[in-house]
């Protein structure tokens, strides 16, 4: 049976260790450089976009949808107000709580 020795345990323990950190910082990065080329918060949540931002991050939010025009007309209306606009085209509202506390007379959910 082959016999370690330290400084190679401890080299193998460090080489894992670097490799785990690069790994979080590459997410960090990747994960930044997709919410800001899909139009979406730069920093997140509310007020993190121009008015002029809205219809390319509501254009995007919406494409998904089999129900285009209202998704853009509602999207862009919570967009005006909120200034943000939750990444991907569905869920993760907890991003723009103006946006996902916004409701209809009935109750329900304004924004998309």
């Amino acid at each position: 049976m082959a016999r370690f020795s330290s400084p190679l345990i401890s080299f193998v323990f460090v080489f894992v260790a670097f490799c785990f950190f690069v790994q979080l910082s590459f997410e960090e990065v990747t994960s930044s450089v997709v919410s800001t080329s899909h139009g979406h918060a730069r920093n997140g949540g509310q007020g993190s976009l121009r008015p002029q931002e809205c219809a390319s991050a509501c254009e995007n939010r919406c494409s998904a949808t089999s129900h285009k025009k209202p998704c853009l007309l509602y999207c862009n209306q919570c967009c005006n107000k909120c200034l943000c606009v939750p990444s991907g085209t569905y869920g993760h509202k907890e991003e723009c709580p103006c946006y996902n506390n916004w409701k209809t007379q009935e109750g329900k959910p304004k924004c998309p």
